[in-house]
């Protein structure tokens, strides 16, 4: 890694760092005071980096930071009854919400948007996720057993070894999802939009298909 940044640096090709925001708000309002990159999540690339500015700026918006790749995390984890309550009141944007292992059984979270979320291990069994975004959200392991997420956007979601036994996914758009060792037994995939979904391993056992 070392190398490859020297190389670059030689070459005038300095990586761009990126940066990541305890909050994606905050995080967009860093970028436009910094004259930053909004990724539209919680990340942004603010070159060349000066770390007291960002630190002003974060002090100001109380918000915290660090490199992406750093080993400590920034988005803390957004516990079921918070999630729940922000629904409840209208809210539906939870964009790179971390809710790993959360209980949501049998939740009504339609139309939210959960964009590259962290969903792994979560028990979203019988939840109502129709018309739901969760574009490149992380869901390996998820417990969707019995779903619904008819009319759902899954694009590039990993939904790795997930349980979706008998789940509702009429209109789904798959597109370039990994369902790769999944539980599909008895799933509806009729409407479903399947390009370049990985299937590989899973169990079809009487999923329904066009």
């Amino acid at each position: 890694m070392y190398i490859q940044h020297f190389i670059q640096s030689l070459l005038g090709q300095a990586p761009k760092p990126v940066l990541l925001f305890d909050s994606v708000e905050k995080a967009n309002d860093i970028a436009f005071m910094l004259k930053g990159k909004w990724d539209g999540c919680n990340g942004v690339v603010i070159y060349p980096c000066d770390e007291v500015a960002v630190n002003t700026a974060a002090s100001l918006l109380e918000t915290s930071w660090c490199y992406q790749g750093d080993a400590k995390a920034v988005i803390e984890s957004l516990k079921p009854l918070e999630l729940k309550t922000s629904y409840a009141r209208g809210e539906r944007i939870f964009i790179n919400a971390n809710l790993r292992c959360a209980e949501l059984v049998g939740a009504d979270l339609s139309e939210a948007n959960f964009s590259c979320a962290k969903l792994d291990c979560a028990n979203l069994s019988e939840a109502n996720l129709s018309k739901a975004t969760l574009t490149g959200a992380s869901a390996t392991e998820i417990n969707l057993k019995q779903a619904n997420l008819s009319d759902s956007q899954l694009i590039r979601t990993n939904f790795k070894l997930a349980n979706l036994q008998g789940a509702d996914l009429r209109g789904a758009n798959l597109t370039h999802v990994c369902l790769e060792g999944a539980n599909l037994t008895g799933a509806d995939f009729r409407g479903a939009k399947l390009q370049y979904t990985n299937l590989t391993n899973c169990n079809l056992t009487d999923a329904v298909f066009d």
